[in-house]
């Protein structure tokens, strides 16, 4: 199943989405959504895996090696995240502050070790990416907040997108061997929008989750009138880790569209 479909909002505690092991289109990461309540307490610690812990929205405390931060973001729409990543054998407390928080949390195995960070908002990369292009069609921000550029020790690639009403994201269409996950959410949330995976094409709503597997094409589309916000993990392949240039591959029949000023009808 490559559209995990969340009909009702997230119970407090942890909830499962996808799972390293699963027999069928495994991403082979865990995945999932945490929501605290104020004052519940979360505790993490994997023997064999690494953890990238993002704050969606809301306030918590982070307690980890002795250090303890509290973190807060009013909207993933317009503010940078917040993102602890942690080797294994390190325990977390995660302690909400706020009524309600929301966190993801992306576990892969992960040999050797590597220094936990906590990435501030300040640090993420973000761009406005399709800017000047294709009459502003695709125009979007993308997050960045660790690669193998940055963090070459982890199995994982960790970001956001925003896109914007009635606009793409995601494109020209690209493809990667590496597995990949998206996690939506709509402003308002009654929003919807559509997911490429390769020849086909689902509907994607508030809270959904899309994997991206075989080397399919993904690009996003959002209907006009709701923006589309999605957190985006890749799974680095043994061997084959996903980094720039080598990826992403683009459909070159489509790359013309990415020229500036290009003409395109009505005005060609």
């Amino acid at each position: 199943m490559l559209r995990i479909r969340q009909e009702k909002s997230f119970k407090f505690g942890y909830t499962p989405i996808t799972t390293e092991d699963e027999a069928e289109d495994n991403t082979l990461m865990d995945f999932g959504s945490l929501r605290l309540a104020q004052g519940q307490v979360e505790r993490l610690l994997e023997k064999k895996k690494e953890i990238a812990i993002l704050l969606v929205q809301g306030e918590v405390t982070l307690r980890w090696n002795g250090q303890n931060k509290t973190i807060k973001r009013l909207s993933c729409f317009v503010e940078n995240p917040w993102v602890l990543h942690v080797p294994s054998n390190v325990a977390v407390e995660v302690i909400g502050v706020s009524e309600d928080s929301e966190l993801s949390i992306t576990k892969t195995t992960q040999t050797g070790t590597f220094e936990a960070k906590l990435y501030y908002p300040e640090e993420c990369r973000a761009e406005e990416r399709g800017k000047g292009t294709l009459k502003e069609a695709s125009t979007r921000i993308v997050r960045t907040v660790f690669e193998y550029s940055n963090a070459p020790y982890s199995n994982l690639v960790v970001g956001e997108v925003i896109n914007f009403p009635g606009k793409w994201s995601s494109y020209p269409p690209h493809h990667h061997p590496q597995p990949e996950i998206y996690f939506y959410k709509f402003y308002p949330e009654t929003g919807y929008g559509f997911a490429e995976l390769g020849e086909d094409v689902v509907k994607v709503r508030h809270n959904d989750t899309v994997k991206i597997l075989n080397d399919a094409t993904h690009p996003q589309a959002t209907a006009p009138g709701y923006a589309m916000y999605y957190i985006w993990v890749i799974r680095h392949l043994e061997g084959n880790p996903y980094k720039s240039p080598e990826y992403p591959v683009f459909n070159t029949e489509h790359l013309w569209v990415t020229e500036k000023n290009v003409k395109i009808w009505p005005d060609k």
